[in-house]
């Protein structure tokens, strides 16, 4: 018996990195899944290689409130529900504040913050009806703040106070939201990182494994197990919190 049988599960950004990650897990502990992406296609080819018993991609902007509600009622009506929501989807457009512009800083904050409110508020109704439902969203350790990066650690820390207003708000209802901030995760996105500070990748992922004490790099599977407990019942008693997985690195 799987941790989520009987669940619905809908992870944003998920074709590829920490949110494929944690939709297969997911899939894994007897989930439906929805994988919602910016690109139809590579959802849907997402969705199948998760092997679940019920998947479906669907292509979404969930900076797009008609189109995070169209995403969300397509879940309910093709898996038979939801019950659990990962806000995962994002974006870099990273760049010194002299040399950022308005649209960098509009988009980062359009996908990461306005994102995650938009698919929360076509998901709550649903949650707070059936007294039920699990929220994650995803912050970083560049909500503490991170040179290059104005508008995503604003965007991330945002994430945080959302998280915590939500599990005021909905925790009376059944509803249980957390957040987890992540620190250097091995993926495409620090691979372009990498690439703009033109180093070699291996040697970006070997000097950030020596800033942090368990002297490692993180991969997908280390958020999407943190994120498995935050949305699973033996998590229920937790709400409004976020967890940082960072192998240590905000100790320093």
């Amino acid at each position: 018996m799987g941790r989520f049988d009987g669940r619905v599960a809908v992870v944003t950004g998920a074709a590829r990195g920490i949110g494929f990650a944690t939709a297969k897990r997911f899939a894994d502990e007897g989930a439906a899944v929805a994988v919602i992406d910016l690109d139809e296609t590579a959802a849907s080819e997402a969705a199948a290689k998760l092997g679940a018993s019920q998947a479906v991609g669907i292509g979404c902007d969930v900076s797009d409130a008609a189109s995070a509600e169209a995403a969300v009622e397509r879940v309910v009506r093709e898996l038979g529900g939801i019950h659990i929501l990962v806000n995962n989807a994002g974006i870099t457009r990273d760049n010194l504040l002299f040399k950022m512009t308005e649209e960098d800083w509009d988009l980062v904050m359009g996908v990461h913050l306005k994102g995650a409110f938009l698919m929360t508020k076509a998901a709550q109704k649903h949650f707070v009806e059936q007294k039920y439902g699990k929220i994650l969203n995803l912050s970083s350790v560049s909500a503490l703040g991170n040179r290059g990066q104005a508008n995503y650690s604003a965007a991330k820390m945002g994430i945080q106070g959302f998280t915590r207003t939500l599990g005021i708000e909905l925790g009376p209802f059944g509803v249980n939201a957390n957040a987890v901030a992540p620190g250097f995760i091995a993926t495409e996105m620090t691979d372009a990182t990498a690439a703009r500070l033109k180093l070699d990748v291996e040697e970006f992922r070997r000097l950030n494994a020596e800033a942090n004490p368990v002297k490692r790099v993180g991969q997908p599977e280390d958020i999407a197990a943190a994120a498995a407990f935050l949305c699973s019942d033996e998590a229920s008693y937790i709400t409004g919190q976020t967890l940082y997985v960072d192998g240590g690195a905000k100790l320093g």
